[in-house]
């Protein structure tokens, strides 16, 4: 996909193929263009139905959480996230934010919150904001039950002095594909064996001069086994049958979005794995995923079991972890019984 800075179309030309392809994703029409998402969208900038807004976090969130009922959508090139309900419990942080809500789980990275934008065209208002590539980070889309006058509010009390239809935008940071350092292993192994926390492994592996995929890699039993492609299809479809709650991680560099709790109906669609419940919706591109770890960390009252895909260039696609209540023995087992690669 070619960047916007080389792309020859003007805020006139998107608004144009847009008018000719209204019922096209943002996405989709942008990459069909040679254009990122936050182009598209910036170009129907008009001060009244699109307008910039601040993508502060600590202005933006208690803004957000005035809506009541929205609907959350965060994604990735492969998988998209939504969950229905309300944002509570805002978290500041300099480096870290979080939301800690009952349905609504994020966790926010703000050097990367660079572009907002207020959507008010269309039956579902919006708040999307994207990074300085132009991806989109997070989206708030309104619902039958959300406060339309808070959002009246919200515009008006973050719209920003600059309301250009132009965007400049950075390069696009490449995937890092797995870096391992194989002569390394036995002290990752030992150091791995050590943790008492979860939120310690990026460390840990970033002390050794690895990343996530590189290290399970590296580790292999008995912290990481390689398994078939199709194991998420599969975990999906079995804890829905057998009532296993999850929790599903599935972020970008600027938000990660969490559900917590069942699945329970798992739908095929073409490429797409869904699951297509009243208020958590995830879709999966099952045709992305070219690596999936059955991962395994020590914590301080036991083990935390994990299934991971990455795709192609070893970019991070959905992380699911057993929920924690009243424990995550069923998906420990269903984890353990999960066909692996042949040697792993």
């Amino acid at each position: 996909m070619s960047l916007d800075t080389l792309a020859p179309l003007s805020p006139a030309d998107l608004r144009t193929a847009r008018a000719e392809n209204p019922k096209a994703r943002a996405r989709d029409l942008a990459e069909s263009l040679g254009v990122t998402e936050a182009a598209l969208v910036a170009a129907h900038v008009d001060g009244a139905q699109v307008l910039r807004i601040d993508a502060g976090l600590d202005r933006l969130f208690p803004a957000i959480q005035t809506l009541g009922e929205v609907m959350a959508l965060t994604r990735n090139a492969s998988c998209v996230h939504e969950r229905t309900g309300t944002y509570e419990d805002y978290h500041s942080g300099a480096h870290a934010s979080m939301v800690l809500g009952s349905e609504i789980d994020l966790r926010m990275f703000p050097r990367h919150w660079a572009h907002g934008f207020a959507l008010l065209d269309g039956p579902r208002p919006s708040v999307q904001i994207f990074d300085a590539a132009g991806d989109a980070v997070h989206k708030v889309f309104l619902t039958d039950a959300s406060d339309r006058a808070a959002f009246e509010t919200l515009v008006r009390d973050l719209r920003l002095p600059d309301q250009d239809d132009t965007i400049t935008l950075t390069p696009r940071a490449p995937v890092e594909a797995a870096k391992l350092r194989a002569d390394k292993a036995e002290e990752l192994r030992r150091e791995w064996g050590e943790m008492t926390d979860t939120h310690q492994f990026l460390r840990m592996v970033s002390k050794l001069k690895m990343n996530r995929l590189g290290a399970y890699h590296v580790a292999d039993a008995p912290w990481a086994f390689a398994l078939r492609p199709d194991a998420v299809t599969q975990v999906l479809h079995q804890a829905a049958a057998e009532k296993i709650p999850l929790m599903i991680f599935v972020g970008n560099q600027g938000c990660i979005q969490i559900h917590g709790g069942p699945v329970a109906r798992v739908e095929p669609m073409g490429p797409w794995i869904n699951v297509l419940d009243p208020r958590f919706n995830l879709h999966l591109r099952a045709d992305h995923i070219a690596e999936v770890w059955h991962v395994i960390k020590p914590i301080r009252d036991g083990m935390a079991h994990s299934i991971e895909a990455f795709d192609a260039q070893g970019a991070l696609i959905v992380q699911i972890f057993g929920k924690r209540d009243p424990d995550t023995n069923a998906f420990r087992v269903m984890a353990e019984a999960l066909p692996r690669l042949s040697g792993a």
